[in-house]
């Protein structure tokens, strides 16, 4: 007999966590349900914990580049992640010399906003 308990509870964990993965019908409970000034309020008090029991700790200018020397590493194993932020960067390249090349044209030209209509008028007449 508890063993059928025990299944029934264990299906229906299961269900909540499926529901709960979907997204459908779930409400925030708990820290996740505050607004964000109630959560800043709530982590500074432990912070402040932390400092008063001398737990708390700071990093200094050199342990702060190493965490994020390490930190870019791991990113760089990462080789499609990677790939993906060269090919943004050079796509994002590519649009500002062909914005410029335009502007640079545009310039040439006498700009695009009525100067030219002017001189097509002038050397007609």
């Amino acid at each position: 007999m508890a063993n059928s308990n025990e299944q029934g509870k264990g299906a229906g964990s299961n269900q909540k966590a499926g529901e709960s993965g979907s997204g459908k019908g779930t409400s925030k409970r708990g820290f996740a349900a505050m607004n964000e000034e109630q959560q800043r309020e709530i982590a500074s008090k432990g912070g402040q914990a932390a400092h008063q029991k001398g737990t708390a700790h700071e990093f200094d200018s050199e342990e702060a580049r190493r965490a994020g020397q390490k930190g870019g590493e791991a990113v760089s194993r990462n080789r499609v992640h990677m790939a993906e932020i060269g090919r943004k960067g050079g796509e994002s390249r590519q649009s500002a010399q062909r914005a410029n090349e335009s502007r640079n044209n545009m310039a040439a030209r006498g700009g695009g906003t009525g100067q030219q209509g002017g001189k097509d008028e002038d050397e007609k007449g």
